[in-house]
């Protein structure tokens, strides 16, 4: 059996490191205590990380499938500040599963040098969830080497990232409303 010298879990991304390319860390989490449903990223894109603001791209659905399933059709166009405040009003948490990687552009199939988030360490300061949503397939790969057993249901959910363009915008909405309905509900 291997044994490892860090207490966090390996990065699912392989890749080697190159050093020509800029470290970059990922942004804070955004929760309270009263969380019932975490949702996870893989790693912020260049416009997110330049405007220090989750799912920023303005081609990304993640606002508009959020304000669909909270039932506040003007999240997307709100402030910042106030779709954060609504997502805790809602008791939803945001983060990503990568906490810094090398990476080119905005693409998860360009990340090198993955360090994963400390997800044990938020899930156990969510004492109120019910699950955990991954934004597409890395967030999920990455989630479930990171929490093992998660002690909730890990979701795997298409990214509404604008690289992940199979899917419309009202699909997407419909497949993360079946998926994370449940988990909204008042308890």
């Amino acid at each position: 059996m291997k044994t490892r010298a860090s207490s966090q879990p390996p990065a699912v991304f392989a890749k080697p490191p190159n050093p020509d390319i800029e470290r970059l860390v990922g942004l804070a989490p955004v929760f309270d205590a009263q969380a019932r449903l975490l949702v996870l990223g893989s790693f912020p894109g260049a416009a997110s990380l330049q405007a220090a603001q989750y799912y920023a791209h303005p081609r990304n659905a993640f606002w508009p499938v959020m304000g669909a399933l909270l039932g506040e059709a003007d999240l997307p166009a709100r402030p910042y500040d106030e779709r954060l405040q609504a997502l805790r009003r809602h008791r939803v948490a945001l983060w990503d599963a990568v906490a810094t990687c090398r990476r080119e552009g905005s693409l998860d199939t360009a990340i090198e040098a993955a360090e994963p988030s400390d997800l044990r360490e938020l899930v156990a300061r969510l004492p109120k969830l019910r699950a955990i949503a991954c934004n597409g397939a890395l967030a999920h790969k990455q989630t479930l080497l990171a929490l093992g057993d998660a002690n909730v249901p890990v979701l795997r959910l298409p990214s509404t990232s604008p690289a992940h363009a199979g899917l419309s915008l009202a699909t997407k909405t419909e497949v993360w409303r079946a998926a994370v309905q449940l988990y909204l509900s008042a308890d």
